[in-house]
């Protein structure tokens, strides 16, 4: 069996609701196996967890997902939501994250992740790629247009998976987008990452910008890339 440790909550998103699907959608993976999630909403729950397992109170984690939404929210627009959602990161604790991959755990960056954690460095050198508030955006949640590219189809990722469309948002524009998806989304005259992979140390990375609710979770060829995603980095192990 494999152990999940799957971070959400925040704003903006019905994380209550969908972060059960997505560890429904991971629990019978005919990719690896069971997957177990053990469910947090606080990033200080997460990181307590990942401490414990360091120091072999609990077994470690195979996996990690961030499936979340918590950031310093310094611009003014958010100053209501402050006092409730906002999160500044600690750099030790991310160095647990960090840590957890590079000692050959595995990650799974969902959606809202690049968003997290306000590009810390370390986040920022796990994901690769991660939000800019002066650039970074997405059109209204619609339909998205998702395309394997050439490396795409090669990996096990994404293998066996064809174009698709699905109802999501469609996030552009981040700081070190890969050259390299898995799955791409035109917008406009630009074409967009939607999935690419890493390597950190002797574990492995995916993130997907793919999530906004049940109707992405759900989606028939979306559900099969996030269970390959999980098989594919957890091999690293």
């Amino acid at each position: 069996m494999i152990r999940n440790l799957l971070l959400t909550g925040g704003v903006s998103h019905d994380f209550d609701v969908t972060a059960p699907v997505l560890a429904g959608v991971l629990a019978e993976n005919p990719a690896c196996g069971s997957v177990e999630s053990t469910i947090v909403s606080s990033p200080d729950a997460a990181f307590a967890a990942l401490r414990s397992a360091q120091i072999g109170e609990c077994p470690p984690w195979d996996l990690v997902t961030v499936y979340a939404l918590w950031w310093r929210m310094l611009d003014d627009r958010y100053a209501p939501l402050r006092a409730e959602w906002s999160y500044e990161a600690v750099p030790d604790d991310l160095a647990l994250l960090h840590d957890h991959v590079d000692r050959g755990g595995a990650l799974l960056a969902l959606h809202t992740a690049v968003i997290c954690f306000d590009a810390a460095p370390a986040w920022a050198d796990l994901v690769g790629a991660t939000w800019n508030w002066e650039r970074s955006g997405h059109p209204p949640l619609g339909p998205v247009e998702a395309t394997v590219t050439a490396h795409g189809s090669a990996h096990p990722v994404s293998a066996g998976v064809h174009d698709f469309t699905v109802i999501d948002e469609l996030y552009g524009n981040l700081d070190g987008a890969p050259t390299e998806p898995l799955l791409s989304a035109r917008h406009g005259e630009t074409t967009q990452p939607l999935l690419w992979t890493r390597s950190v140390g002797r574990g492995r990375v995916v993130v997907d910008l793919l999530g906004h609710d049940t109707r992405s979770l759900s989606h028939p060829s979306h559900r099969r890339v996030l269970q390959q995603a999980t098989a594919w980095a957890v091999q690293a192990q």
